[in-house]
Order: structure tokens, then C-alpha cells, then sequence
């Protein structure tokens, strides 16, 4: 999912103008994308000059610490505190829960690739 980069943005509003599903606004001179609209056409990074919109794969180790921060916060709820077994339990079920996004999307990926050779391949 494209987003924008605030310290990038100088607020041309290029994007806004470009946009094919018009999912872009501007809110404080900065462009924001709906991302629940977005139809991934790419456009924005084709016609940003100042490159602000960036590709969702650059937030892969934004988005690992922000899961770690929230696996440390539930770590320390009264609930676990103090508790090693609960904590170990709780990660375990964590680990669980990764495992299973990371599974979707692999065979998301699969699904999409036989969808691209098939109806959709040359």
C-alpha cells in the first residue's frame, strides 16, 4: 500500500490532481491516501517530484516493532506481570498468530500468481 512520507510531502497537491480513484486529500498541507480505497495503481509514485510516496515494503521494520511494542505492553498487564508461564503462554499464542498472517499471505501470493498465469497472463 502506497503511503506518504509527511517530511517528504511539500504539498503540490500533484497527487490529489492524479490520483485515478481519488483516494488522496490533503489534510495540514500533507497528501493522505485512503488507504481502504486505494486501488494500488501506483500512479502517485509515478507523478510525486518530490518522491513522498513510498512503498509499504519500507515500513516492514516499522511495522516488526510496533507488533514487538505491543507484545511488551501486553507483557506487562496485571494479568501477566509476574507471571512466567502466563507470559510464555502468551507469546506462544503471539507466535501463533503471526504464523497464521504469514501463511494467508503466502498463499495469497500462490493464489495471485495462478490468477496473473491464468486468466489474466498473455
Amino acid at each position: 500500500m502506497p503511503w506518504i512520507n509527511k517530511e517528504l510531502c511539500t504539498g503540490c497537491q500533484i497527487c490529489v490532481d492524479e490520483c485515478s480513484a481519488g483516494v488522496i486529500s490533503m489534510q495540514e498541507n500533507i497528501a493522505v491516501i485512503n488507504e481502504d480505497e486505494c486501488i494500488r495503481c501506483g500512479v502517485c509514485h509515478e507523478v510525486c517530484p518530490e518522491h513522498a510516496v513510498r512503498h509499504d515494503g519500507e515500513r516492514i521494520p516499522d511495522e516488526v516493532q510496533a507488533n514487538l511494542a505491543y507484545a511488551k505492553k501486553l507483557l506487562t498487564h496485571d494479568y501477566y506481570s509476574n507471571d512466567r508461564v502466563k507470559q510464555r503462554q502468551l507469546l506462544e499464542r503471539l507466535q501463533r498468530f503471526f504464523t497464521k498472517n504469514q501463511k494467508v499471505a503466502e498463499k495469497t501470493v500462490e493464489q495471485l500468481e495462478i490468477l496473473k498465469n491464468t486468466e489474466y497472463g498473455e
